[in-house]
């Protein structure tokens, strides 16, 4: 079932959990998809040297982007900057290769994240930090890269949904002064793919681990509303495409609908799919990706908005 903004406005935040309930299909591997790419072609560092608030040398201190390149085409190519999920502990490979794997047969550039974690000792506002300087490295370097910088989104499953999402709620132009070119960019999403996404941080709603890893054991009741989607949705949102399951017991589905409401009060764009079946961490529904298979059916609605999006 796709639920509309205008639909879902209608619709009173009590009963939205019995009407969201959706039977699973199953969707068709694209005949007509380009070539897939195979392997990232480049690793990127975020920063030439040291990141900002780094604690060491190690890889999981050096945050960067693998870089899987659409196939060549004749105009520059969308991208999207992947934000794997793994609670802000960890970085599931099957919510990042995989998902450039399928971003690549659709024609889409892909930037698997590799960002900072709270299993490392890092916390808020580092990953925000981290992911806000992918999506300005992919616009500043869009013409080595083949990039359109006017078609660049976001992605990201469970606490990387949450990643992704906080982009699109506190993205923004950058510092016109700022001595490094970079920092001059727009770290705005043109729109963003949620998957099975943490949206709130308050303690009653959110995934306790993920909560934890980004926020440390005693965070603000103020810093938890900020970083709760929920909450702190606003008008100049991107659109979303939000995708979870009502059997996944992971991550609430109620403050995905809440702030579904919340961009229907701001009369931002959204489609939110509610799947009946599946576990959290589903990803593409096949592990590892392969092109032959049938892949989850979020991914055929998923191809055809960002096609409906320009990318």
């Amino acid at each position: 079932m796709i639920i509309h903004s205008r639909a879902l406005a209608a619709l009173a935040a009590t009963t939205l959990l019995a009407t969201l309930v959706a039977p699973l299909a199953t969707a068709e591997a694209d005949d007509a998809a380009p070539m897939m790419a195979t392997a990232a072609a480049e690793t990127i560092r975020l920063w030439p040297g040291d990141a900002p608030a780094s604690r060491g040398t190690a890889d999981h201190d050096i945050p960067a982007v693998a870089w899987w390149p659409a196939p060549k085409q004749a105009a520059p190519s969308a991208a999207i900057v992947v934000c794997p999920g793994g609670g802000y502990g960890g970085l599931a490979d099957h919510e990042g290769s995989d998902y450039a794997r399928w971003l690549t047969t659709q024609g889409i550039s892909a930037f698997v994240l590799r960002y900072r974690l709270g299993s490392k000792g890092y916390r808020h506002p580092v990953m925000i930090g981290d992911v806000s300087r992918a999506i300005r490295l992919v616009r500043h370097d869009h013409e080595r890269l083949g990039i359109d910088p006017g078609r660049v989104g976001v992605m990201g499953s469970s606490a990387g949904g949450h990643l992704a999402l906080t982009s699109c709620i506190q993205g923004g132009p950058g510092d016109d002064q700022a001595p490094d070119p970079i920092d001059r960019g727009s770290s705005r999403p043109d729109l963003g793919v949620l998957c099975y996404p943490v949206v709130s941080m308050l303690p009653e709603k959110t995934h306790r681990g993920s909560r934890k890893n980004l926020l440390g054991d005693s965070p603000s009741e103020e810093l938890a509303e900020q970083l709760s989607g929920e909450l702190a949705a606003h008008a100049g949102m991107p659109p979303l495409f939000i995708w979870h399951t009502w059997e996944d017991k992971a991550v609430k589905l109620e403050p995905i609908l809440e702030l579904c409401l919340k961009l229907t009060s701001h009369e931002r764009p959204y489609e939110l799919h509610v799947f009946e079946t599946g576990p959290h961490g589903l990803g593409l529904g096949v592990r590892p990706y392969d092109a032959a298979k049938q892949l989850h059916p979020w991914t055929g609605e998923c191809r055809r908005w960002l096609g409906a999006h320009g990318f």
